[in-house]
């Protein structure tokens, strides 16, 4: 298949509240969407990438460059055999996982369209549902956290994720045990700490929680090693590993049990399936999480977690956790702490580009 034609634009989104985190907080999302044409039918795509470098060195605006200057110039009149075969002539192209991301995935939708399969099938998902948490941002009291978390497990989330920093972090998840003593518990540090905090973080075995997410700096695998050496409360990754070779440095370390595969972060769904692929060969579990996505990228997560080693519950909440209305019909649901993998073609749900058109602030667009 030959893409004709490629969109770019951005769109502003609202979140329903302020989603904060220890790299800071955020209400109003700029969102990048990327749309793919060939052969009568469009493949879509979403950048993931925040505003600012709180998270990533990417940002909107990083993205919107080396898209519309370098890749979808590119991209544009070529043969697209597979998604993989695609991006070939923008290997060149160093780091910028995130707006590479958006166009494999969008290359991931149209394929699968034109197969009149859906992503999941195309990926090799063996799954209907998946198990599914929420991530909860952190709260200014204690009282109203857990009124948030008893709101959410109400809701029927099958476990729930916690922002922690210094200073909110052991007494406020010590309140959270308490209050739900059976409940499945994740703490998301976001690189807040370091090895000096170790007297601190050994105080969460007494918690029973899944695992603490990101305690260290991204690229301190040695330093992540000796914390799990150090702790039995199991470590996940997450803005460490942007690649299978991340991957495999972390296991040759022992610097996790678990992953976080984000497919926006690592480059798109071809590489999130190779490090699916490694876990999986190193009977470990892995997990997809979530970047405050629209409905657009909530559907390649969907696909992607269901591939049989993700056996964890993803950060992949129902529409109306982030957002008054989505972008796309039907918008998704958590039923039971399970949420349904959309069976047909492509990503499997219905885009409202009429809305997108309407919300979009600027737009670029290249054709064979």
């Amino acid at each position: 298949m030959k893409i004709e034609r490629a969109v770019v634009r951005e769109i502003p989104l609202r979140l329903r509240e302020v989603f904060e985190s220890s790299s800071g907080e955020v209400q109003n999302k700029r969102v990048l969407l990327l749309t793919l044409f060939g052969e009568g039918l469009e493949g879509w795509g979403e950048c993931v990438a925040w505003a600012d470098p709180s998270y990533s060195d990417e940002t909107v605006d990083t993205a919107w460059h080396v898209l519309t200057e370098f890749v979808l110039p590119t991209v544009v009149g070529q043969e697209a055999a597979d998604p993989g075969s695609l991006l070939e002539a923008v290997r060149w192209v160093r780091g910028h996982r995130m707006a590479i991301a958006s166009v494999e995935m969008a290359a991931w939708d149209l394929t699968a369209r034109a197969e009149g399969v859906s992503l999941s099938e195309k990926l090799g998902g063996t799954r209907t549902m998946v198990p599914v948490g929420v991530s909860v941002g952190l709260k200014n009291t204690d009282e109203g956290l857990l009124r948030v978390i008893a709101d959410y497990l109400e809701e029927g989330y099958a476990r729930a994720k916690i922002k922690i920093k210094p200073g909110r972090d052991i007494e406020m998840l010590s309140l959270v045990r308490e209050r739900f003593p059976s409940v499945a518990l994740v703490a998301d540090a976001n690189s807040a700490y370091t090895l000096a905090d170790l007297p601190r973080l050994k105080e969460l075995d007494g918690l029973h929680l899944e695992m603490i997410e990101q305690p260290l700096a991204r690229d301190d695998f040695l330093g992540h090693a000796r914390l799990q050496g150090e702790i039995a409360t199991r470590i996940c990754l997450d803005e460490s590993i942007s690649s299978a070779h991340d991957t495999a440095l972390a296991l040759e370390l022992g610097s996790c049990r678990t992953i976080n595969i984000k497919p926006g972060r690592v480059g798109g769904l071809g590489e999130s399936g190779r490090i699916h692929d490694l876990m999986r060969a190193a009977e470990l579990p892995v997990w997809c999480g979530g970047m405050l996505e629209s409905g657009i990228g909530r559907a390649h997560n969907l696909a992607l977690a269901s591939l049989p080693g993700f056996t964890l519950p993803g950060d992949i909440s129902a529409s109306r956790r982030y957002w008054e209305r989505d972008i796309v019909a039907p918008e998704f649901e958590v039923i039971d702490g399970l949420m349904a993998v959309p069976s047909a073609p492509g990503i499997g749900v219905e885009v409202d580009v009429g809305r997108i058109e309407a919300l979009t602030v600027r737009e670029a667009a290249f054709v064979a």
